[in-house]
């Protein structure tokens, strides 16, 4: 049956494990998380020398597979097998392989876990093999987090963990990091160990530990450049120039032009109410209001030139039609962008 990985990973906490895993989908965070747990948790140390095994899928078949899924644990109660590159299998594409797979998961061997990592693709779900693995196995679809759902993604993975964290603190998070579930993860664990469980993380949280400067971050460029602020804004840029390695050039211009080509939607959908722009522009209706604040400031034929110049800043940071250092062309970019 198919099931949220979150909803998996809660299971395995209580030690529920199921005879046979099929994670699949083209984001490998959750297939990875998942069989991870499994491999460290299943078994006790003593039981993995001669019942855990990791294998890849290029180096064998279905068949040879599942007479080892078949086989009965050594002193203890269960065995561990799992596959990663299940994708890669010689014969999973085959109809014979898929038969066997499919006959087994109406059946599986109750003492041993099986776990097929299918990574950067879905399988066919026409085939028969599919249709039984939803009815009978553990089916997990880890799909990519878009940038819009990336926020409540995150505010969601700091419930599972015991935490909170505010809405403009998820949003600055997701900015700050981009869509990297890993990275993000690894930085709400390092920052929850220093307050307890229950804790609502905030902005203040954020800046302090994942090394985002309070007053000078690309998230204060964009309310400077929303507001006009331009003593604010070339502070900032002031400062990222002598901070070069803590502000590459690069994820500033991506930032830039996806806060200008958002401002680019809001002009084409006037009249809109507050609850649709925000879904247009994909972003909370609690930031709609600074970018209301830039379409004022930003007519539609001002707002083109900016997305202009911002493409015209990419193109000089890669080398091409400029050798300008980075500094200097963020500064050229925010003159221009401001006048």
């Amino acid at each position: 049956m198919a099931v949220s990985a979150f909803d998996i990973l809660n299971e395995l906490k209580k030690g529920k494990y199921a005879p046979l895993y099929f994670l699949y989908g083209d984001e490998p965070f959750f297939i990875d998380k998942i069989s991870e747990y499994i491999e460290e948790h299943a078994l006790t140390r003593s039981e993995k020398g001669f019942n855990q095994t990791i294998i890849y899928g290029k180096d064998l078949t279905i068949g040879k597979l599942l007479e080892s899924a078949r086989s009965f644990p050594m002193m203890a109660k269960r065995q561990v097998i799992i596959i990663k590159e299940a994708q890669a299998f010689q014969d999973i594409s085959k109809k014979e392989g898929q038969d066997l797979l499919a006959k087994y998961a109406q059946n599986p061997t109750p003492t041993t876990i099986l776990v097929f990592c299918y990574k950067h693709k879905k399988p066919d779900a026409r085939t028969e093999m599919f249709k039984v693995l939803n009815k009978h196995a553990v089916l997990v679809e880890s799909k990519k987090i878009y940038d819009d759902k990336l926020p409540g993604w995150i505010k969601q993975y700091f419930k599972e963990i015991n935490y909170s964290i505010q809405e403009k603190a998820a949003f600055m998070m997701a900015e700050f990091i981009g869509n990297d579930l890993s990275r993000i993860t690894n930085e709400a664990d390092k920052m929850v160990i220093n307050y307890p469980e229950n804790t609502e993380l905030t902005t203040e949280h954020i800046l302090k530990h994942i090394g985002i400067s309070k007053e000078f971050n690309v998230f204060e460029l964009q309310t400077a450049l929303a507001k006009k602020d331009v003593l604010k804004a070339n502070k900032i840029i002031n400062y990222f120039a002598s901070n070069p390695k803590d502000n590459p050039l690069i994820p500033i211009i991506s930032l830039l032009y996806n806060y200008f080509t958002k401002i680019l939607l809001l002009h084409d959908n006037k009249g809109a109410s507050k609850d649709e722009l925000a879904r247009k522009l994909r972003i909370s209706p609690y930031f709609l209001t600074e970018y209301q604040t830039a379409a004022r400031n930003y007519p539609v034929s001002k707002v083109l030139n900016n997305i202009h110049y911002i493409h015209q800043a990419d193109l000089y940071s890669k080398g091409i039609e400029s050798v300008k250092k980075d500094s200097a062309i963020l500064k050229e970019l925010i003159f221009k962008i401001l006048h």
